[in-house]
């Protein structure tokens, strides 16, 4: 694959980090994200709403233009420049949050993979998508998995906006067998399952490209949705969401919370702990029935 080898020339030139350079074109118009027109310099298409942003590892505004000549559809709206460090808000190293320890991919260090006994490792290759662990939300997330499946065996879960797949795999390494990990972005998904695999847990893990909504009816013992709170309020509402026993809900801002709270009120649910951080984000975990 193109990004594989583009991404191990920069590993071998650049050992810290998966890219050295990130040139993106902003574009207005969706574009199919498996276009593979571009060429090696090509890392991937991040679409929101009805703009597609285009990364590439070196620039590369002539095989835009050159796109763009054949798609008279799309417009390109700006285009950016940033390290990969400046793109992720840091450098990325390795970290531990409770019994987890999350090791990027890249680093030497994470073949050894050498860790305590009780210590769970993860590696971790986030891309350019949002979701290094680093966030609170995430970070709360965490710290509710070991909660959860401190007090029952949690034998299937699934994971609503996956990003990186960073929660689905600690439910993994936390011992469920039966995963399923959604996310409506393509680039998203596909970073998931780069992860899973780097992790070789594709026996315990299925990645999904697709709506939130339309996986809430599938009954597990734990749904995980650290996503927008749109998002969250029409999973809360739907009558699936209660084919679950345990619910962790994140990326919350307190008025949200507050809301979200009073919604739930009005069920038979119990939360059993809630996380806040800064006064700003929150997070629950909770149980039905």
């Amino acid at each position: 694959m193109a990004e594989e080898k583009n991404r191990s020339e920069d590993h071998d030139k650049f050992p810290d980090t998966p890219y050295k350079d990130l040139y993106i074109y902003y574009l207005q118009g969706r574009l199919k994200p498996d276009k593979k027109i571009f060429g090696n310099n090509f890392i991937g298409n991040w679409q929101e709403d009805e703009f597609s942003f285009l990364f590439f590892s070196k620039p590369s505004h002539v095989q835009v233009e050159k796109m763009l000549t054949s798609h008279p559809e799309l417009t390109l709206v700006d285009e950016f420049y940033m390290t990969y460090d400046q793109w992720q808000g840091g450098k990325i190293t390795p970290f531990e949050v409770g019994r987890f320890r999350i090791i990027p991919s890249w680093q030497k260090q994470c073949k050894r993979m050498n860790s305590c006994r009780n210590q769970l490792s993860i590696l971790l290759d986030p891309g350019v998508v949002f979701g290094a662990g680093t966030h609170t939300t995430t970070q709360d997330c965490l710290n509710a998995l070991e909660l959860v499946f401190s007090r029952e065996k949690i034998e299937s879960v699934l994971d609503l906006g996956t990003g990186t797949g960073l929660l689905a795999l600690a439910a993994s390494r936390l011992g469920c067998k039966n995963i399923l990990a959604v996310d409506f972005n393509f680039l998203a998904a596909r970073t998931a399952l780069r992860n899973v695999r780097l992790n070789k847990l594709e026996d315990r893990i299925i990645i999904v490209q697709g709506r939130a909504e339309d996986f809430i009816d599938l009954p597990s013992d734990l749904v995980i949705a650290n996503i927008h709170y749109d998002v969250v309020k029409r999973l809360v509402t739907s009558r699936g969401f209660f084919n679950n026993k345990w619910f962790i809900l994140s990326g919350l801002l307190r008025s949200q919370a507050r809301d979200l709270l009073y919604e739930l009120s009005q069920s038979q649910v119990r939360i059993v702990k809630k996380w806040e951080r800064d006064g700003i984000w929150h997070t629950f975990l909770g149980k039905t029935g």
